[in-house]
């Protein structure tokens, strides 16, 4: 199925990306930070959705994928690059080794959810769940003893790479390939895994297969996510993927709305920017600075509230008739 809406509001992503990287340096680098870390977030949540909104399925180590991407981008850059690199390369030269270090994070992240998926897909519900928990497990162990990776110590002295344009043009990519995968015959595949497995086994679909083509796509993708957020902050640590990373990118596809890339779009935006409001708020006056004492146990107090009053999200909408996507 065409998308051509998709392939308008690509377009138009991507020359905003090109003024904002044109841009960056005119900005407050406070509102760089900001803005950046949205774009790895959008990406993060949208790829996420694919799995857990799209096909129903349930992970909880996505931010496993994130870690195998920022540690292969990294590795490229800080020890490949100067080695491979003639010497004194200029902008240029250095912008496209970028390029193929996320190209690779993200292939590398998408052969490790291969590895990850094709065994154990074929599970449901919790026992998935649990699969992919054990997986960015494993996946923090193994950097974190990993000593030419800096051990438990992280890579410090990464390349700043990551500007505005990386991130929001990374950011348009994926929600245009999500869109248009969604959107296409792989869509409807997704659509009958979500609703009912069962029947659309029964119906001579291959599930697990429809399955796994998102679990790769979903992982290919935080793997750039994990590649752009090393080279902004400039360091990585295992403790960075952890569980409670993985629990951060589930909250905005659930506040967001299983399945609508818009939502999570807009509650990946929503909490970057909450925690940043509540410091702000509590720096205003100093009556209000319980409030940045408390701000963990307010940011979860909301998202309590907003689970039992809104459950299905924030941002739903009924779909169009015969519409895979609203």
């Amino acid at each position: 199925m065409k998308h051509p809406g998709a392939r308008r509001w690509f377009l138009v992503a991507a020359v905003l990306s090109l003024g904002l990287g044109w841009a960056q340096d005119r900005l407050d680098p406070y509102f760089v930070d900001i803005l950046t870390r949205i774009g790895i977030n959008v990406i993060l949540a949208v790829s996420l959705n694919l799995i857990n909104g799209h096909t129903g399925q349930f992970s909880l180590g996505h931010a496993g994928f994130m870690g195998v991407g920022a540690y292969t981008a990294a590795a490229l850059t800080l020890f490949a690059g100067p080695k491979l690199l003639p010497a004194g390369a200029g902008f240029w030269v250095e912008q496209l080794w970028f390029l193929v270090a996320l190209g690779a994070a993200g292939l590398v992240a998408a052969l490790a959810g291969l590895l990850v998926g094709a065994p154990s897909l074929r599970l449901k519900g919790d026992y998935l769940a649990i699969v992919t928990l054990g997986f960015g497990q494993i996946i923090a162990v193994i950097f974190r003893n990993i000593e030419s990776l800096g051990g438990a110590l992280g890579l410090n002295g990464i390349p700043a790479r990551t500007n505005l344009f990386w991130s929001f043009a990374a950011a348009a990519l994926t929600v245009y390939v999500v869109t248009a995968l969604v959107n296409s015959t792989y869509g409807r595949g997704f659509l009958a895994t979500h609703d009912d497995e069962v029947a659309a086994e029964a119906m001579g679909m291959n599930t697990t297969r429809y399955k796994i083509v998102a679990f790769v796509t979903g992982a290919f993708f935080a793997g750039i996510a994990g590649g752009l957020s090393g080279h902004f902050t400039l360091t990585i640590n295992p403790k960075g993927f952890d569980f409670n990373k993985s629990i951060e990118i589930v909250v905005m596809v659930i506040v967001g709305g299983m399945g609508r890339t818009v939502g999570v779009i807009i509650a990946a935006v929503l909490l970057t920017l909450l925690p940043e409001g509540l410091r702000m708020l509590s720096s205003a006056s100093p009556s209000l600075k319980w409030i940045g004492e408390t701000r963990p146990l307010l940011y979860a107090i909301l998202l309590i509230a907003l689970m039992m009053l809104r459950p299905q999200g924030l941002f739903t909408w009924k779909r169009k008739k015969g519409a895979v996507t609203a």
